[in-house]
């Protein structure tokens, strides 16, 4: 009898001197979570979106110099989104998004460098135009980009900075 109470007494020291644990695996061997991987809608709304608006409403402010970084931003986040959706189904997401962009983005350029108001209206319109085209030929007609009315963004001022 004594022997068994011991027993039990040394089964429960080892319990308690593990934790109660012992199925858990130390931290180093516990796999890493999967990695994130947005998908292109996720990319296009969290990236390219709020670029294009930012843009927008920079050039109808006429904030050249916050347009020509919003410009940046958004061929950045075109470069994103191609770099890491190439492809979507069976559309080639790359080349048809080099293919659409680079006039518009060219004239954008163009106009930001000139502080040409009218030609960076027409050459934003342009854009804007392409992204629902590429919208259309990618089967996703249903999803409209239009010419921003209004800002999403009431913490941020678009007007020039006074020099």
């Amino acid at each position: 009898m004594k022997w068994s109470i011991g027993l039990i007494g040394a089964c429960l020291l080892l319990i308690a001197s593990t934790g109660g644990h012992a199925q858990t695996p130390p931290a180093d061997q516990v796999p890493p979570p999967p990695v994130y991987r947005p998908g292109l809608g996720d990319l296009m709304t969290m990236a390219v979106q709020p670029r294009h608006t930012k843009l927008g409403l920079a050039g109808q402010a006429q904030n050249w110099p916050y347009a020509t970084y919003e410009l940046r931003e958004l061929q950045e986040a075109f470069d994103r989104v191609v770099r890491i959706s190439p492809r979507w189904r069976n559309f080639a997401v790359a080349e048809t998004m080099q293919s659409v962009t680079s006039e518009p983005m060219t004239a954008l350029a163009a106009a930001i460098k000139g502080g040409d108001a009218a030609g960076f209206t027409a050459a934003y319109k342009e854009l804007t135009e392409t992204c629902n085209l590429c919208h259309r030929s990618a089967g996703q007609g249903v999803i409209v980009i239009q010419l921003p009315t209004g800002s999403p963004f009431p913490d941020q001022d678009f007007r020039p900075v006074p020099r």
